[in-house]
This record gives C-alpha cells, structure tokens and sequence, in this order.
C-alpha cells in the first residue's frame, strides 16, 4: 500500500511541472510582446522628437525679426511710419 501515496506524490509533481512549464512558456511570451511593443513606442517617440526639432526650428525662423518684417512688406504691403507720424504715448 505504499506505492498509492508514491503514485499521488509522482502525479502531483508531474502535473506542478507541466504547470510550471506552461508558466515559463507564457511569461517568455509576454515578454517578447512586452519588448517589441517598448521598441515600437521607442522609435514612435523618436520621430515625434525629430519633429519636435524640426517644429521648434520652424517657429524660431517664422518668429524672427527679418522674416515678421519681410512677411509685413510684401504681403501685408506694410512700412514703417514716418518720424512724424510717431506718436508717444505717457505711461
């Protein structure tokens, strides 16, 4: 009668090893997802970045003095006021 508990003993470790086994299986899995999904979102941050760059680099050439003033003349057929015409203002 000692070879039922043996069996008992051999089965439960047998199925705690298939469990074990499904458990590595699945954590190997989630981490490769895990991983290429952190690449994706690295490369989606970079060239959100580069964008960035190239966005501030925009707006410092739209936003210099040179460019309002020249947008201001040929455009708008803006131009700087005579001395005359200049009036101050007290504060």
């Amino acid at each position: 009668m000692t070879t039922r508990p043996l069996r008992v003993v051999v089965l439960v470790l047998w199925i705690s090893l298939l469990v074990t086994a499904g458990g590595v299986i699945y954590v190997k899995y989630k981490a490769r997802t895990l991983f290429n999904q952190l690449e994706r979102l690295s490369q989606e941050r970079d060239a959100l970045n580069a964008e960035w760059k190239r966005l501030q680099v925009e707006q410092s050439s739209w936003s210099s003095p040179g460019y309002v003033e020249a947008v201001a003349t040929r455009t708008l057929h803006m131009s700087m006021p005579e001395q005359k015409e200049v009036k101050l203002v007290p504060p």
